[in-house]
């Protein structure tokens, strides 16, 4: 995939509205929670092996406390993650086979958010991505992931 191509695909949000590729489940997109989490995330910067993102936290991703969401934290962590897996030109993310996330401060609704994400390695099976959550204004941290990912060995047939 070519860096423009992983852009779009963080900015839309996994899809779009010109996604008919997929099935609709109990009539809602396949795509969906990709959408969910993604709507509203900004790609500042893009280079292999590093993604800059941006976003405004959003109503719906806040938890009972009135900040982000702890699941909504780790799911970034496993699609802004992928994603510069895709910075490398391979076609496929893999799956995955660890995340963890650190919490170490909250982000509330409309705070502004960094998120960077940066491969450690991207290998012939393995890739291991560190994903860092700031505040935009003073850049305290906010969250750290590590996403661990078994990459499909490609058939030479």
């Amino acid at each position: 995939m070519d860096l423009e191509t992983v852009k779009k695909y963080l900015e839309k949000g996994g899809g779009g509205e010109d996604d008919n590729n997929g099935p609709n489940i109990h009539g809602m997109p396949s795509r969906f929670f990709e959408n969910f989490i993604m709507e509203g995330l900004r790609v500042d910067l893009i280079e292999q092996g590093r993604l800059l993102c941006s976003m405004k936290v959003p109503p719906r991703l806040l938890n009972a406390g009135n900040f982000l969401h702890g699941g909504a934290t780790a799911s970034l962590v496993d699609l802004v993650g992928s994603a510069v897996i895709h910075t490398y030109g391979v076609s496929s993310t893999g799956v995955s086979v660890e995340i963890n996330v650190s919490y170490l401060d909250s982000a509330y609704v409309d705070e502004e958010i960094e998120i960077e994400a940066r491969a450690l390695r991207v290998g012939k099976t393995v890739a291991v991505i560190s994903v860092e959550f700031r505040k935009k204004n003073t850049g305290k941290i906010v969250a750290q992931g590590r996403h661990t990912k078994y990459l499909a060995v490609q058939s030479k047939m």
